[in-house]
């Protein structure tokens, strides 16, 4: 490769994006080198990088190269590889583990608690550059019957959503609510039809996203937030509530407009980040037999069927970006992000662009 440097941007924390000029990394042993085609951004980056660098822990940024959703093409090789090779179209699962302990070895990276742990674009270098380095044992090969902007959005929007409609389960036989229609709320509605939910009911202070949802086909039915949402909703279920719910705001009132629209024996998914809930447990949960899950991310192994299911079901992740721009306006990209009403927002390479 000829080229010796390349263009990344930072966050420093102050609602702004920085660039600069970095070396190209060489891949060591079990390494690849990636050449980005594109870089999703994520609600969490806005919330704890963004604006402000609050995370701790795991969410500690180090101001490395943003970005921790990113898919590209492998241009470069390091020894030592089991798998992949040169020119394989990947996905980056966002957490690179220690590997070892027992939430990696069942797939769950985003669990591990070692100190060797590193997630791109917190810990590590991530996908707003042109190349990111990356462990092998962080990919899921991305199919050709899907865009690099497909598989930018599987491991961490699509993933997370993934999961928690595997743990509380989604068919034929339910009505579903999702509140908050961000990109990854957008996400649990595309995926909760591709499995069968027979209503589609949605929660958003956002016009815009309720109007891109119907545009979408993705919902049924789409109220702001106000204290008659649990009516509205018992209205449209024969006063009965939903199967399946699905809370993507993390707000406290539509957290609990979660749970109280939920029926007897169903099942709530908490999947948005931070706020807090209140709520009764007896009148709103234990009386009517409710089961609320906690949900984080997803694992690596649950990925792969994923992308699988995408394939097989003819669903495009890409269909929920409004906006791409090119890595040298990533300050805008993040700025319209952090605006919070637009769908997804990507930082696109090369053909991903258009």
């Amino acid at each position: 490769m000829e080229k010796k440097t390349m263009l990344g941007a930072r966050l420093p924390g102050n609602s702004t994006v920085t660039f600069d000029t970095f070396d190209i990394p060489k891949p060591g042993h079990g390494q690849v080198l990636l050449r980005t085609k594109c870089s999703t951004i994520c609600g969490s980056d806005i919330r704890a990088i963004y604006r402000e660098h609050l995370g701790k822990g795991p969410e500690g940024y180090q101001n490395v190269i943003a970005g921790h959703e990113p898919c590209g093409q492998i241009v470069e090789e390091g020894p030592g590889l089991k798998r992949f090779k040169k020119g394989d179209r990947v996905i980056v699962y966002h957490i690179s583990g220690c590997g070892v302990c027992h939430e990696c070895r069942q797939g769950f990276m985003i669990s591990c608690t070692s100190d060797k742990r590193a997630a791109y674009g917190w810990q590590r270098d991530g996908g707003m550059a042109e190349y990111i380095l990356c462990d092998e044992k962080d990919l899921v090969l991305l199919p050709d019957e899907l865009t690099y902007s497909d598989g930018a959005q599987v491991a961490c929007g699509f993933g997370t959503v993934y999961e928690a409609i595997e743990k509380v389960g989604v068919s034929g036989n339910d009505a579903v609510l999702v509140v908050g229609l961000g990109p990854v709320g957008l996400a649990a509605l595309m995926l909760a039809k591709a499995m069968g939910a027979t209503k589609l009911i949605g929660v958003e202070r956002e016009p815009a996203r309720i109007e891109l949802a119907k545009k979408l086909g993705l919902l049924d039915h789409g109220f702001t937030p106000s204290d008659d949402n649990v009516e509205q909703i018992r209205s449209l279920t024969g006063g009965h509530g939903v199967e399946r719910a699905f809370d993507c705001s993390a707000s406290d009132p539509g957290r609990a407009t979660a749970i109280r629209a939920t029926r007897k024996w169903g099942k709530i998914a908490f999947v948005g980040e931070g706020g807090s809930v209140h709520f009764n447990p007896s009148p709103d949960m234990l009386h009517d037999q409710k089961t609320i899950y906690g949900s984080w991310v997803t694992s690596i192994w649950k990925m792969e069927d994923l992308v699988e299911h995408l394939v097989r079901w003819n669903i495009h992740p890409e269909d929920l970006i409004t906006h791409r721009f090119p890595l040298k306006k990533a300050d805008e990209a993040y700025a319209l992000m952090a605006n919070g009403t637009s769908g997804k927002v990507a930082v696109c390479f090369d053909e991903e662009l258009k």
